[in-house]
């Protein structure tokens, strides 16, 4: 009971590792190449193997040591590269250059 127990945890970090991989890849490709020149980081076309190897050694390699390599490139992915590639695309925090006070429609007056 223990066994299975911890079989289904294990099955759940295998999932967890590979659906990371799996947005990091969607989101390396998603930037644009330029993008990853600005940020003076690696080619967009070494962040696309890197992931996608990730993702392929997450679906059929089971070698928890190959698999931890793929986790540690996607943290890397999503801690250094993604927020350099944000700041430098000009998509942070969800702003679009106004106030905070800012509505959909324009400034909040305060009901004046």
């Amino acid at each position: 009971m223990l066994l299975e127990g911890f079989n289904s945890f294990l099955g759940l970090i295998y999932t967890a590792m590979l659906v990371l991989a799996v947005v990091a890849l969607v989101m390396a490709a998603i930037a644009r190449e330029d993008a990853y020149r600005a940020a003076d980081k690696q080619k967009k076309s070494f962040w696309l193997i890197i992931l996608g190897i990730a993702v392929v050694v997450n679906l059929w390699v089971p070698m928890l040591f190959v698999q931890l390599a793929g986790l540690v490139a996607s943290i890397v992915f999503f801690v250094d590269v993604r927020p350099a590639l944000k700041a430098v695309s000009g998509g942070g925090g969800g702003r679009r250059g106004g106030s905070s006070s800012d509505g959909p429609y324009g400034p909040y007056n305060g009901g004046r």
